[in-house]
């Protein structure tokens, strides 16, 4: 007996901005070393496991009832953090959390986009903001970058007159290409958007934490429409605790709540990201060897001969080949698996640990040579 017919999903009636897309990720493959996603390669320490333990524990006790709808708690743990570790003062009404950056982005989106208005990136960039921006019906409009993947002012500052976006996105250190932005390029970009119209500027600082530049988190002060979102997933080394967290002006994350779904952080969730804050000082020394990895890294394909982009990310993307994916495909034959972005001529790899990296370099050293 024949199954039932099934549709396809463009018999569906989808809104047409989605048709024909394809979703956000990256291939999830059993093999030796995978270097693919940006994860921190460390596991958490066991005082920090059994810390977890315990506040979830404590938190399960209570699940009968809702979590914390304001998350005061884990924004002030937030915004300590990022007082101690920046230097510029936070206070609670400043942070804001969410089920991980992404749906942080999507609230400012929700908030401050939407129908008949419009986001502006430089691409290539982390395409969770274009998606986003589809997602929540906000016109994506691609800015431009240099040959070498940093911002070009000057035609920076045209694109935001010509376009008039209603958001700007600025990603730094950038994802795919671990580049990071100067603090005067964000100023300048920021003062260009306001002249035109009132813009929202999020400086996406995902990977702040393995930077060799220091937090734009200084350049909130004064200015009441710039926003930096961070993530526990990277230098936490907690990516499936899915934890995202912006700081902004009070009356920013004031507005974000507007569109925030009840109770959305729960108890579970809120109760492991103050375990983990209670840990930063181990954490942050686990970034440090990561720091040094992902520099080793690059010193050693550059002298592979390749072509290797300056990284301030906890990755390093690096070619140039005339077909990357398959190189890719040679890399994975050797039990090691990167990230084909689509950046032309590019791949990407995560800094794992030195085992991971040796692997690494070895299949490097390997395919290059078969090429």
């Amino acid at each position: 007996m024949d199954g039932p017919e099934h549709v396809k999903i463009d018999d569906l009636p989808i809104r047409a901005e989605l048709r024909g897309q394809s979703p956000y990720g990256a291939p999830q493959l059993t093999v030796p070393v995978q270097l693919n996603t940006n994860e921190n390669p460390y596991p958490l320490p066991e005082p920090l496991v059994a810390r977890i333990a315990e506040r979830v524990a404590e938190a399960a006790r209570h699940l009968n009832r809702y979590p914390d709808r304001d998350a005061v708690e884990l924004r002030e743990g937030l915004a300590a953090y990022l007082t101690r570790t920046s230097g510029h003062p936070l206070t609670r009404e400043q942070v804001w959390a969410a089920n991980g950056s992404n749906e942080v982005i999507q609230q400012l989106l929700q908030t401050f986009g939407g129908p008949g208005r419009s986001a502006l990136g430089f691409e290539p960039s982390y395409q969770m903001h274009e998606l986003i921006s589809r997602g929540t019906g906000t016109r994506w409009i691609a800015g431009p970058r240099r040959a070498d993947f940093t911002i070009d002012l000057d035609a920076a500052v045209a694109a935001l007159a010509e376009h008039r976006p209603d958001v700007l996105f600025v990603c730094s250190p950038n994802n795919p290409t671990g580049t990071a932005v100067a603090a005067e390029t964000v100023l300048r970009l920021y003062e260009a958007a306001q002249a035109v119209k009132p813009v929202l500027v999020v400086v996406d600082e995902a990977y702040v934490e393995f930077s060799h530049r220091e937090s734009l988190l200084g350049l909130l002060t004064g200015r009441p429409l710039l926003v930096v979102t961070r993530t526990m997933s990277k230098a936490f080394g907690a990516a499936g605790l899915r934890l995202g967290y912006l700081a902004a002006d009070p009356a920013v994350v004031d507005a974000v709540q507007l569109v925030r779904l009840p109770y959305h952080l729960s108890a579970v969730t809120q109760a492991t990201a103050l375990a983990c804050l209670e840990h930063t000082d181990t954490l942050l020394g686990y970034v440090q060897r990561l720091k040094q990895e992902r520099d080793r890294v690059v010193g050693a394909l550059r002298a592979l001969g390749l072509e290797v982009t300056d990284s301030d990310s906890n990755f390093v993307q690096f070619g140039v080949f005339e077909d990357p994916q398959a190189v890719w495909r040679a890399l994975l034959d050797h039990g090691v698996l990167v990230r084909n972005n689509g950046v032309p001529g590019r791949l990407r790899v995560t800094a794992g640990t030195p085992e991971e990296n040796d692997a690494f370099l070895a299949a490097v050293a390997t395919v290059i040579k078969e090429l």
